[in-house]
């Protein structure tokens, strides 16, 4: 396989190589791209949760399990407060 690099990629690699972080430009690419594979999975599990929450939420609503908003306002102000103080 081939890849061309832009040249601030280049000078990137060229950096982690003088560093001796690397030994060489495959290994700089490879763990660039392990980070990539760990990002996505990241994200991936952090939509799949975000999705999940959104669902309880629209469960609650069905079942009527909700709270005036100025109830609701109060509430995170006195969370918000209750964190700042310690």
């Amino acid at each position: 396989m081939n890849v061309s690099l832009t040249s601030e990629l280049e000078k990137f690699i060229a950096e982690k190589l003088r560093d001796g972080l690397y030994r060489s430009a495959s290994e700089v690419v490879r763990e660039g791209l392990r980070l990539l594979v760990q990002q996505d999975r990241i994200q991936k599990e952090t939509l799949k949760s975000l999705h999940q929450d959104i669902q309880a939420g629209l469960d609650q609503l069905d079942a009527g399990e909700t709270i005036d908003g100025k109830d609701a306002f109060s509430e995170v102000r006195r969370m918000s407060q209750a964190r700042r103080n310690g």
